[in-house]
């Protein structure tokens, strides 16, 4: 590809179904942006413990073509997530809206075998493999929910009180009227 050849750049529809085959090997650029919600992402869908009018995630993308000093150029996507999911909270057991900003780089390589030799210590790009019919949706899908923390829970302060899942705990009603089993011991040993 000669350095001063400037390339077309096609808009991306925002469509999810048009998200679902991207030629990356196409000598062209990309850009896009559009808004997927929860339930146009199954797989995150089945974390979501409700969804709310609103909820899900504004995307934007941009590929362009950087040089490499040996080699052709690579071809980069940046991604932009910016949204909102509920989960449950690991404290109060609540509904908890956790909201996600994320920014992600990533190389285009020709095959598998590239990807998995690429220097892990690389930590500001990951490779993706090319193709003719890239799933970009799915790697949204997958970004957002690499995303997810691995314990959600309300910011301090913020947890709702809750009573017991079989409602007000019967055990401690009755803890003031039962024996102390230590007591019971004790009085073994005045018996012996």
């Amino acid at each position: 590809m000669n350095r001063n050849q400037v390339l077309p750049q096609v808009q991306l529809s925002s469509e999810p179904s048009a998200l679902k085959r991207v030629d990356f090997c196409a000598p062209q650029s990309y850009q896009g942006a559009g808004f997927l919600a929860i339930s146009e992402m199954p797989r995150l869908a089945q974390e979501a413990s409700t969804v709310i009018a609103g909820d899900g995630f504004d995307w934007q993308m941009q590929t362009y073509f950087e040089d490499s000093p040996a080699s052709d150029p690579h071809q980069i996507l940046d991604l932009d997530l910016n949204g909102r999911i509920h989960l449950i909270c690991q404290r109060c057991l609540q509904d908890c809206a956790i909201d996600l900003a994320e920014k992600r780089r990533f190389i285009f390589v020709a095959t598998e075998a590239e990807a998995d030799d690429y220097p892990m210590e690389d930590e500001e790009q990951e490779p993706l493999v090319a193709s003719q019919h890239f799933n970009l949706l799915e790697t949204i899908e997958d970004e957002i929910l690499l995303s997810l923390p691995l314990i959600p829970k309300h910011p301090d302060g913020f947890c709702e009180p809750h009573a017991s899942v079989f409602g007000i705990d019967e055990a401690d009603e009755g803890a003031d009227e039962r024996e102390n089993p230590f007591n019971i011991l004790k009085n073994m040993k005045k018996n012996s």
